[in-house]
């Protein structure tokens, strides 16, 4: 279990299981949400909520995973753009972290 920081200050913190973070990988929720400038804010939250629930109207979102991953962080009271943020950043440590292979020793080149 993660916890991200919901607020700048720290007060308010959103705990993240691996099986949220295996979520957003499998819907690619955050391919294009941010636009080049890497800023999150207000309207980045937003249309990240609306994809989801264009996802959760759709036959293809009758996933218990998703919607466990819009109550326990997205629609999160404590959930802001700061929070977005953090969890995007999470998210990119996780993937880092799971799709880095393990490391093999090197082969001797003489043989």
């Amino acid at each position: 279990m993660n916890k991200i920081q919901a607020n700048i200050t720290g007060t308010r913190n959103i705990e993240v299981s691996d099986e949220h973070l295996q979520t957003i990988d499998r819907y690619q929720l955050f391919r294009d949400l941010i636009d080049s400038t890497g800023y999150v804010d207000d309207q980045v939250l937003e249309k990240l909520k609306l994809n989801i629930r264009s996802l959760l109207e759709s036959e293809a979102g009758k996933d218990k995973q998703l919607l466990d991953l819009c109550l326990d962080v997205i629609y999160h009271p404590n959930m802001k753009a700061f929070g977005l943020q953090q969890l995007v950043v999470l998210y990119i440590n996780w993937k880092e972290k799971t799709s880095c292979p393990a490391e093999e020793p090197a082969e001797d080149a003489n043989n």
